[in-house]
């Protein structure tokens, strides 16, 4: 009778609630197995990308011709700097969140406020100038030629540095008809008409006998650029003007990249975003001393798991989608 009394307190006090496996609460627990399943689905995504990279490795876009631009600079060519600047923004505000949770645990609520506020605007910023790269990834600089095959054409003065198309494409003054199902051939629909039409940049590019055409394909670390006689007959191929880029058509080469730059970059973005709305509502309720009344501040250091999860993730997106 002694033995059964045993075996029942015992199971009390394991299923019973209370416990506390590896010296974590049910909270801490939870957001590791969130953080575990997300990191396998970043996993999934960038081993993707990886691999559909090693698949069109000839024709996929090189970052530092695609992510050139910051802010107040235009026309100066800065590749990654910015990419770099928010990385920087990034890392930051994984310390300032440290320095949050370590002044939680002394139960220092001014410090606190103070670090999560950083932290905060860290994360702002960072979200902010993603909204700002993904605009100029999208409006485009230069603007390229897509063939009937699906290849792109960009273009390039003699001394191999890209030209835009507004640097030499003609004026026609032709009605132009928005391409789609019911007016051109099935395979030829545009989203919104380009600034120009496949004629007037033929029109400009043969006024201009100094402009020759650059390919998608890399070889040397070095897209391939084409004689003059060349580059005539493949604009000669030309079916659309390509500005930018989107799900669809991409400037910068492969379709692929600019997919999988919306989706990883998008998706990356979505967790700083919601970890931003998450550090304001904790923020709010250190100031209102919520924490503070508990005499514990666990909730600041489970949203700093998370934080710095979202940090450890763009490490490895900057590392494989831009410098590698």
């Amino acid at each position: 009778m002694e033995a059964t009394v045993t075996t029942a307190n015992s199971e009390e006090k394991t299923w019973g609630g209370g416990n506390e496996p590896m010296g974590a609460s049910y909270g801490k627990m939870m957001m590791w197995f969130f953080i575990v399943s997300d990191a396998l689905t970043f996993s999934g995504f960038l081993a993707a990308y990886g691999f559909s990279r090693f698949k069109f490795i000839e024709t996929w876009p090189l970052p530092d011709e695609v992510f050139t631009h910051f802010p107040f600079m235009h026309g100066v060519a800065a590749p990654m700097y910015y990419v770099a600047f928010m990385t920087f923004i990034l890392i930051f505000s994984s310390v300032t969140m440290v320095l949050a949770v370590d002044a939680g645990h002394q139960l220092k609520k001014n410090k606190v406020v103070v670090y999560m506020f950083l932290t905060i605007i860290g994360g702002l910023i960072f979200v902010g100038s993603q909204a700002w790269e993904w605009k100029n990834f999208i409006n485009g600089e230069y603007g390229a030629i897509e063939t009937k095959g699906g290849s792109i054409l960009q273009f390039v003065g003699k001394d191999g540095k890209q030209v835009a198309l507004a640097d030499f494409a003609a004026t026609l003054h032709e009605e132009r008809t928005q391409l789609s199902r019911s007016h051109g051939s099935w395979f030829m629909e545009e989203s919104t008409q380009p600034t120009y039409s496949v004629a007037e940049v033929q029109a400009g590019f043969k006024a201009h006998p100094d402009l020759l055409i650059r390919t998608e394909v890399i070889k040397d670390k070095k897209k391939t650029i084409l004689s003059r006689a060349e580059s005539e007959l493949r604009l000669g191929q030309a079916a659309l003007v390509v500005e930018g880029a989107n799900l669809e058509r991409n400037e910068y080469g492969s379709k692929l990249f600019a997919d999988f730059f919306f989706f990883i970059t998008g998706f990356h973005g979505f967790h700083v975003f919601s970890g931003v709305i998450i550090n304001i509502i904790i923020f709010f309720n250190v100031l209102l001393g919520t924490y503070e009344k508990r005499k514990s501040y666990e909730m600041v250091e489970k949203v700093g798991l998370y934080w710095h999860f979202v940090d450890l993730v763009w490490v490895f997106v900057f590392t494989v989608f831009y410098l590698v």
